[in-house]
């Protein structure tokens, strides 16, 4: 019995190499998807002056690790923009006034963040937060260095009692207090389960398409449904789409459940149009059901499906931002998450439930979408197998 179920395992190469690539690759998700620090978050600076101050600002900015600087610009219109358009995740605004240090009126520094990525702006705040603290402070003891070094000169010449001109607790509270911070959360205060539900509905979909169409097309095979169906006057088109078809509709139907259901146990709303979160749905179900056609055209067993696919389900379910940022991961997870097409599902339904963003916003990530269906369902029914 060991001889022959080793054999089985030699002759299914997919089982024989899902057991000894799946388990590595699962602790290297977990390990570095879900365990990594958030680093390299997108930032823009702008700023309104030239000097000393302004250079020292943003020397210390760079030297921060959460931050990638992707421009210093000088247009705060544009920084907004750029925050909006999904460009950056934060633009960090330094006022007009910045090197003007002889006024006593604090000087604001304005930060727009994305809070739509929740993640993201949890680090973010705190962080630029505590940076312009010490920067005030920093200015600060050089107001009261000059201010003090005024005042002895001025004793001197004056012959004025120095205990009398010395600088009074208020002035210098006032004086390291030289730099107010203020945040701007475009899209208000985001909750982890508000920025959680929206990518948790594209991984259903994903996953309850996917895993039927193995039971649909391989368990079917396996049985000898398929090949019993096949002996009518039939072709694999008409197969294929009415597979295709129920499968949608069913999906449908459950997206509106998952939506119906998130609104009610968690108070989610959707700021955007409700018909084009679920026009995303329904075009995650087609590139999802067109992946699982893609893999099931050829194999003949359900077991054998299920290990050829979930080497790629479980890394888009870490890797595509459904439970952290993708800045949370190495670079190289950064990268390999834009080739899988749950991050453009998680990125659109994001922008719409959460941004309120309309078809314009999330055109981008819909063409891709479309591009992944058309070429797994190409791939698919070329390569579908109606005698195996």
């Amino acid at each position: 019995m060991i001889k022959k179920d080793l054999l089985v395992l030699w002759r299914h190469k997919p089982r024989l190499i899902s057991l000894f690539l799946f388990p590595i690759l699962m602790i290297a998700l977990f390990g570095y998807g879900m365990g990594g620090e958030i680093k390299n978050i997108p930032v823009v600076v702008v700023t309104q002056s030239n000097g000393t101050v302004t250079d020292a600002t943003l020397n210390a900015i760079k030297g921060v690790d959460l931050y990638d600087v992707k421009g210093i610009i000088t247009d705060p219109n544009e920084g907004k923009r750029m925050v909006e358009n999904g460009q950056v995740k934060a633009a960090i605004i330094l006022p007009s006034d910045y090197e003007n240090m002889t006024s006593q009126q604090p000087k604001t520094v304005i930060t727009y963040v994305d809070s739509s990525d929740q993640m993201a702006t949890q680090s973010l705040v705190p962080t630029t937060q505590a940076l312009f603290t010490q920067i005030s402070n920093q200015i600060g003891m050089q107001k009261i260095s000059a201010t003090t070094g005024s005042s002895q000169l001025q004793v001197q010449s004056t012959g004025v009692n120095a205990s009398s001109s010395g600088l009074s607790t208020l002035s210098i509270q006032n004086m390291m207090n030289s730099v107010n911070f203020e945040i701007n959360k475009l899209y208000g205060d985001i909750k982890y389960i508000d920025f959680l539900v929206p990518a948790i509905l594209a991984m259903t979909v994903m996953f309850s398409a996917m895993m039927g169409m193995g039971e649909s097309i391989a368990g079917e095979r396996e049985r000898g449904e398929l090949a019993r169906l096949f002996m009518t006057p039939t072709s694999v088109a008409s197969v294929i789409g009415g597979k295709i078809i129920s499968k949608l509709t069913i999906e449908t139907f459950r997206a509106l459940i998952l939506i119906v259901a998130a609104m009610v146990l968690f108070s989610i709303t959707i700021n955007g149009s409700i018909l084009l979160t679920l026009l995303i749905l329904v075009l995650s179900v087609l590139c999802f059901v067109g992946f699982g056609i893609m893999i099931s055209a050829r194999v003949n067993s359900q077991e054998d499906y299920i290990q050829i696919v979930m080497p790629f389900t479980m890394p888009m379910m870490f890797v595509s931002g459904v439970f952290y940022p993708i800045e949370t991961m190495p670079w190289i997870f950064q990268k390999i998450a834009y080739i899988f097409p749950l991050t453009y599902a998680n990125d659109a339904m994001r922008a719409v439930m959460l941004k309120g963003v309309g078809i314009g916003g999330v055109w981008i990530d819909i063409a891709v979408l479309l591009g992944f269906t058309l070429l797994f369902f190409a791939l698919g029914v070329r390569r579908f197998n109606r005698d195996v």
